[in-house]
């Protein structure tokens, strides 16, 4: 039977906050107390029933006002993860149409009768598409298809930008909550873009150098070219769990 793929973001919003706060080894301890009281019970059977009463009633105290708490702060935290679901969504969905242009002059073929919905659609696909076909190219050819304009001060101030909004959302006061795994992958796309930035620096020694320019252009497109497939990877795999929508009107 073919597995059913569930978007990230679709199974955290499933599974918000389900865990306890109490640490496992007050269950473990508890489990043990009961133990203890059965096993001396042939010996001190009024110890014995007492010590079972207070562990079953300080259990039940417990476990009852744990999964109470838990069910507060699920209910209180939703509201948040949706906007921060938003802002992760919006964020990558802006990088994939900021880089596809920037980066790889991306430019879709459309015929001017279509109308402005389906225009928007047809972008998003083509986009998509376009993307898709960088991911298996060695990296040379990645470089290949750089636009000529990326290794500008304009394209480092954006793919700046978009590595420090990154890690904005890294470092937000909720950010505790955010799953592993979709922190690994933020932080993997922060770490690229800022490599980018730095391939980009590293490019523009070449006016700097001019007897090093081709060891300068060449080392910068290569590294680029590298953390840019790396970027494209990483935006893609976002998208495919739920993580790029486009900003609300």
């Amino acid at each position: 039977m073919k597995k059913i793929f569930v978007p990230l973001r679709e199974k955290l919003n499933k599974k918000l906050i389900r865990n306890s706060d109490v640490p496992i080894v007050i269950y473990l301890t508890v489990f043990a107390g009961i133990i203890i009281s059965i096993l001396i019970e042939p010996y001190h059977s009024d110890l014995s029933l007492n010590l079972v009463s207070e562990i079953i009633g300080a259990a039940f105290t417990l476990f009852v006002i744990d999964v109470l708490l838990v069910k507060s702060k699920t209910k209180r935290w939703h509201i948040v993860q949706k906007h921060v679901d938003y802002l992760i969504a919006r964020t990558v969905n802006r990088l994939r149409d900021g880089m596809s242009t920037r980066a790889f002059s991306f430019q879709p073929l459309l015929s001017p009768q279509l109308p402005e919905d389906v225009i928007l659609t047809e972008i998003r696909k083509q986009r998509e598409l376009f993307l898709h076909e960088i991911i298996p190219l060695p990296v040379e050819q990645v470089g290949e298809r750089f636009s000529k304009e990326l290794f500008n001060e304009d394209n480092y101030e954006y793919f700046n930008e978009k590595a420090d909004d990154i890690w904005n959302i890294l470092n937000m006061k909720y950010s505790e909550y955010l799953a592993p795994e979709l922190v690994a992958l933020l932080m993997e796309l922060h770490t690229n873009l800022k490599d980018v930035c730095a391939n980009i620096r590293l490019y523009k020694k070449s006016e700097r150098f001019p007897k090093e320019k081709a060891y300068y252009q060449s080392m910068g497109t290569k590294g680029a070219a590298y953390n840019m497939k790396e970027v494209t990877r990483i935006v893609i795999r976002l998208k495919e769990e739920g993580y790029s929508e486009v900003a609300r009107h």
